[in-house]
């Protein structure tokens, strides 16, 4: 039985920013691109956010909802040597820590001998050192298995802890919403709840081969997920060469307007993840894939060195003109990444 401990920072660049300005402290800021640049938001404070601000937002827009909102084009630098002081905190007390991003990682402290080997009083430490040594708050998730340590780390933020022990992940699942759990997105929440399957415990009462055929390898997932079962181990090196997202569709579509819809809807998802991966948004390419009724695809890319949305509007007209007469069933967006050295690609399924 492993103890995983999911630490993530509450609206961390923000709060990097309000610990080093005491004058951001009551106002609402958000960190990105200048609103008359076509610039997007890569984060805002729990103000900004109290307006509807939020991650992947057009800048303009953000304005719009908050004309208060004090815009700063972030400083890239100061959080990756802030992310080094925390992540030194954290080997402090297992060197077992799989980095999601600059302000996200678990931790597996199992063989942890601090406070007696209690997980909660580790990580309720962790929390107390970021925040005496570094001026900044985390909140963190405790749970035997990574996806519920993740799921925990949300329940009392900002600025908080939440438990889940080997004898409540049973209860804690049964009523546990399907979306809440990753991979399931928009579309395949939408697809459960035409069948009746909302939560967890909905899925355990479902006939398992029925949930395999109709969502694949996703349903082999969902169902160990639904049982609380996760064995993934923490993974102390994650190198990427591209990040992804991806959407089956419910429904075939054709047309470049219906396409496009769900181009902007991932987009809002590639930024976050690309954000997460890389933080400073290098990239080497940008590119489409969409996949066809007759399950072939095709993909339409172009080198750049920064994310631009706009262009994937023209990747699209690309891709479209290999369609012929067959409809789409899967729409996606991916870009290369900068570093040389990645080996892995890692898509986000919805």
């Amino acid at each position: 039985m492993r103890k995983i401990i999911h630490i993530d920072m509450d609206a961390y660049f923000a709060n990097v920013e309000i610990r080093d300005n005491p004058e951001y402290k009551d106002v609402p800021i958000a960190i990105g691109g200048m609103s008359d640049r076509r610039g997007v938001i890569a984060t805002c404070n729990y103000i900004a956010r109290q307006y509807g601000v939020r991650s992947a937002m057009a800048s303009y827009k953000a304005m719009q909802l908050c004309p208060d909102l004090q815009l700063l084009p972030g400083r890239m630098q100061v959080y990756k040597d802030v992310s080094a002081e925390i992540h030194a905190i954290f080997s402090r007390y297992t060197e077992l820590i799989e980095p999601l991003s600059l302000d996200e990682a678990y931790l597996d402290v199992t063989d942890c001998e601090l406070f007696s080997g209690s997980a909660t009083l580790i990580a309720q430490d962790i929390c107390r050192t970021i925040e005496t040594e570094l001026q900044l708050t985390a909140s963190a998730g405790v749970a035997p298995v990574k996806f519920l340590a993740k799921i925990a780390s949300d329940i009392n933020k900002p600025n908080g802890i939440f438990v889940i022990t080997p004898d409540q992940v049973c209860s804690f699942v049964s009523d546990l919403p399907l979306n809440k759990i990753p991979g399931v997105g928009k579309v395949t929440w939408q697809k459960l709840n035409r069948v009746g399957l909302y939560t967890c415990s909905d899925v355990l009462k479902f006939p398992e081969q029925d949930i395999v055929d109709s969502f694949g390898k996703l349903g082999h997932a969902l169902i160990e997920r639904c049982k609380g079962i996760d064995n993934r181990p923490v993974v102390t090196e994650r190198n990427r060469k591209s990040v992804g997202v991806e959407s089956t569709l419910a429904e075939d579509i054709n047309s470049f307007d219906e396409c496009m819809a769900h181009v902007e809807r991932l987009f809002e998802k590639l930024f976050v993840r690309l954000k997460k991966a890389s933080p400073d948004m290098r990239i080497t390419k940008q590119g489409i894939k969409l996949k066809f009724n007759d399950f072939t695809a095709t993909t339409a890319e172009q080198s750049m060195t920064e994310l631009e949305q706009n262009l994937f509007a023209d990747l699209l007209v690309q891709a479209l003109a290999k369609k012929e007469h067959r409809a789409i069933r899967l729409v996606g967006l991916y870009v290369g990444l900068a570093d040389e050295n990645s080996s892995e690609q890692f898509i986000l399924h919805f």
